[in-house]
């Protein structure tokens, strides 16, 4: 069984999958997202092909904990999977990922375009490391 993290985004959804030990990401990709039903189903292919038993569904909360509009959103779209997938869906505190995945970016020279297309999936990663990190407490 894998684990699948997202970071789910307006224009683009961040996913990363992880090992068949749970263990470490072993991909990522990104799908477009601003049809929500094609970012669905993209995601709901993905996790068929790559045998995902959980997802993992990025919670943007605000820094002080409290969960604005953009939560409710993820919050919706975790629920929304849920119900196509039928797996567990969990949700994951993703303060600061995108800061994060942006500084991870900066350090490996990713300028322009290229970050665009690759921030969402290395957000997904670090959301799903986390998530990991956790389980094996």
């Amino acid at each position: 069984m894998r684990i699948m993290g997202i970071d789910y985004g307006d224009a683009r959804t961040g996913v990363a999958i992880s090992d068949l030990l749970c263990s470490i990401v072993g991909s990522t990709t990104v799908v477009p997202s601003r049809n929500r039903e094609k970012a669905l189903a993209d995601i709901v292919r993905l996790a068929k092909e790559n045998e995902v038993g959980e997802i993992v569904v990025g919670l943007p909360k605000n820094m002080d904990g409290s969960e604005g509009p953009r939560a409710e959103l993820c919050r919706e779209f975790a629920e929304i999977l849920k119900e196509a997938t039928g797996l567990p869906v969990a949700m994951w505190d993703e303060r600061r990922t995108t800061v994060e995945a942006h500084n991870i970016l900066s350090q490996h020279n990713y300028h322009g375009k290229k970050r665009k297309n690759t921030v969402d999936a290395v957000a997904a990663s670090l959301i799903l490391e986390g998530y990991l990190a956790f389980r094996k407490r």
